[in-house]
């Protein structure tokens, strides 16, 4: 694929231009691993025509997306099952003329599923990037799924225990699932040593500080409730520690609540949504994820990149990516005191810090390429159209 932008919105809107269409539909396009995968997948896939359905909020991406030439529809899902909705977005797929959906996650797949059935019958991609939690099987999604599935549609996960959690609890035979991998641009956190003085300066700390980074969006999932509560276990014994927290979301006043009830708002800093996140973990000694669940998660793809340490929970995925004393520690999640443990033990030892990063650094050169994946995805876009 040529990695070129689309043309301007007014070329797009409702024109067949002669390329096929892919229509991604997404809850939102707040900033989250889904979205930004969405959005690079557009901007690099110039052999299709690309626009967005957004079932729930538009996000802070959006307006970048729209600027940049694609389209990007709200259409304003109500609670429950909203028939209004599946009407919305079958009239967005027939007008777009859509060849293919690719739904991110399980309520605009099965959204997406029952809107094609009232419109041109584009095929659908389900790309699941992580679990809910806790998950389960649900019997009317499991019957949902076999009876609105079809041949022609492909499913995929973004790891071997998502694709395993698909089998089981949504009822998807396994031989029909893709795994494919995330992957990230490798370049822009390769110059991460130039950067460290300087952003570390920009930040207010200086050289003995122990800069612990978690990139999330503020969502229950990602429990920085836990982050914080290992934090301080950590400053308690270590006054030069400090926390940054890089994202936004509906947790914001009860994370900044926490971290005043245990007095803390002197060392932990709440950046908000950041476009500067290599440079960020650039200047970090070491980066923290505490979710609950997770599918892939890109960021530490990126602190790897970035020769940075990790600690994170040992949930979904995150084995697939944290080779445990090879490129990072894993705890359980919700353990506060062990996840303190190993943050402490790395910010006591400069060696097994350098050690860790040189080794996740190789592991993302070689397995989490975003040129893989786009091939991988390139592959099965062409599958789908020629099935």
């Amino acid at each position: 694929m040529t990695v070129t932008l689309c043309e301007p919105l007014e070329q797009l809107q409702g024109v067949a231009d002669g390329r096929p269409t892919v229509c991604h539909v997404l809850h939102g396009l707040s900033v989250g691993g889904a979205e930004l995968l969405a959005a690079r997948l557009a901007r690099r896939f110039t052999d299709y025509r690309c626009l967005f359905a957004c079932l729930d909020e538009r996000g802070e991406l959006a307006d970048g997306l729209a600027s940049d030439g694609f389209g990007v529809h709200l259409i304003g899902r109500r609670s429950g099952f909203d028939l209004r909705c599946v009407l919305r977005l079958a009239r967005l797929f027939r007008r777009e003329h859509v060849d293919i959906v690719h739904a991110h996650q399980y309520g605009p797949f099965f959204y997406s599923l029952v809107a094609r059935r009232l419109c041109r019958r584009p095929r659908v991609l389900f790309m699941e990037h992580g679990r809910a939690f806790p998950d389960y099987p649900r019997r009317k999604r499991i019957v949902a799924n076999r009876l609105l599935l079809e041949r022609r549609d492909r499913v995929a996960a973004v790891g071997d225990a998502v694709r395993k959690a698909l089998v089981d609890n949504e009822g998807i035979a396994s031989e029909r699932i893709d795994v494919i991998y995330n992957g990230i641009d490798l370049a822009p956190f390769a110059a991460g040593a130039h950067l460290r003085d300087r952003t570390r300066h920009e930040l207010g700390f200086g050289e003995r500080e122990f800069v612990i980074v978690q990139v999330a969006r503020l969502d229950p999932l990602k429990d920085h409730a836990t982050a914080i509560r290992a934090f301080r276990r950590v400053w308690q014994r270590d006054s030069n520690a400090r926390l940054v927290i890089v994202g936004n979301g509906p947790e914001r006043q009860a994370i900044e609540q926490l971290v005043r009830q245990l007095g803390l708002t002197a060392v932990v800093h709440l950046l908000g949504v950041r476009g500067d996140v290599p440079r960020l973990l650039a200047g970090a000694d070491l980066c923290l994820l505490t979710s609950v669940s997770e599918g892939i998660p890109l960021v530490l793809i990126e602190a790897m990149a970035a020769e940075l340490p990790v600690v994170a929970t040992r949930v979904g995925g995150v084995e697939e990516v944290v080779d445990h004393e090879v490129t990072g520690l894993l705890a359980p999640a919700g353990d506060d005191a062990a996840l303190a443990a190993h943050i402490a033990r790395l910010a006591g030892d400069a060696a097994l810090r350098n050690r860790l990063g040189r080794s996740g650094c190789t592991r993302a050169k070689s397995q989490f390429s975003e040129q893989a994946m786009h091939r991988r995805y390139a592959d099965l876009y062409e599958a789908m159209l020629a099935s």
